[in-house]
């Protein structure tokens, strides 16, 4: 973990100041189209709040990263049509965004924040009978762990790193491997296009051609395009020098899921796996 001060910190913070604010503004627009949902609009307050929550977690701020995460899920399912935004719903992302508003004034003390109210009201939302029968019910849940062995693609460049990986991979499944971020973009529109799709990509970020970020925007995309939206798309962990964390920050933007610091520590490798559910 990073620590909460210094130029990073000072950026990141600031950066979701003026992202919560232009949330809120969003969610007043949301709330007066009704069931006219703003593709664009939505799209653009759900990669702020997983930019405020994979930040969070950079810089160990636990409770911030709970409710912007809980508030992001909500977003997905107004994403995925199975809710629709009502005044009532609005209401509720607004409370929860307003809680993160005050965390973010008040970052050293965020952890000691009470958050069971804005939980409860966002958990009310997901337990709704919009969400509740049938094949709306499986969709809003986690994303199920593939009964098959894993799909995986390796971006790396450089050969130790590579070999490390798909070593330790290797028994989970198969590892494809592409040494640039054109590369991993062609690999993975190449696979969607068969039918099939990546359940993991491991992506470095500094790359030649094209580097990581670049190469995770154009895969989200990619997923768009073909229907699937990132909260159900493939599982992307960006790897990184310790100094190219502001990087890391950015890739949040474009929806990675995840990071590692070089070099790989691949229990860590392996708790994000659990925690993301490629493996049980």
């Amino acid at each position: 973990m990073f620590r909460l001060e210094g130029e990073l910190a000072r950026e990141y913070l600031s950066e979701c100041r003026a992202g919560l604010a232009s949330i809120e503004t969003d969610l007043l627009i949301l709330e007066n189209d009704g069931a006219q949902i703003d593709e664009q609009l939505v799209a653009r307050v759900f990669r702020a709040l997983h930019s405020i929550k994979g930040g969070a977690g950079v810089f160990n701020l636990v409770k911030l990263g709970e409710l912007a995460h809980g508030t992001e899920d909500v977003l997905a399912l107004i994403r995925s049509r199975e809710l629709v935004p009502t005044p009532e719903l609005v209401g509720v992302l607004l409370l929860a965004t307003d809680q993160l508003l005050e965390m973010i004034r008040e970052p050293a003390t965020s952890n000691e924040a009470d958050l069971s109210v804005a939980m409860a009201a966002l958990s009310g939302l997901l337990k709704s009978d919009a969400v509740s029968t049938g094949e709306q019910r499986q969709s809003a849940r986690k994303r199920v762990p593939p009964v098959r062995p894993l799909r995986i693609l390796l971006v790396e460049d450089d050969f130790i790193s590579r070999l490390v990986l798909q070593s330790f991979l290797t028994p989970y499944g198969q590892c494809h491997i592409a040494v640039n971020g054109v590369e991993a973009v062609e690999a993975f529109r190449a696979t969607l296009e068969r039918g099939e799709s990546y359940d993991l990509i491991c992506m470095d970020i500094m790359m030649p051609e094209m580097d990581g970020r670049e190469a995770v925007r154009h895969i989200r995309a990619t997923e768009e395009a073909h229907g699937v939206l990132s909260t159900r798309g493939v599982k992307i962990i960006m790897t990184t020098a310790v100094g190219d964390i502001q990087e890391v920050i950015r890739c949040f933007r474009e929806l990675c899921d995840a990071y590692l610091i070089k070099p790989i520590d691949l229990s860590e490798l392996l708790s994000h796996m659990l925690s993301l559910g490629l493996v049980q």
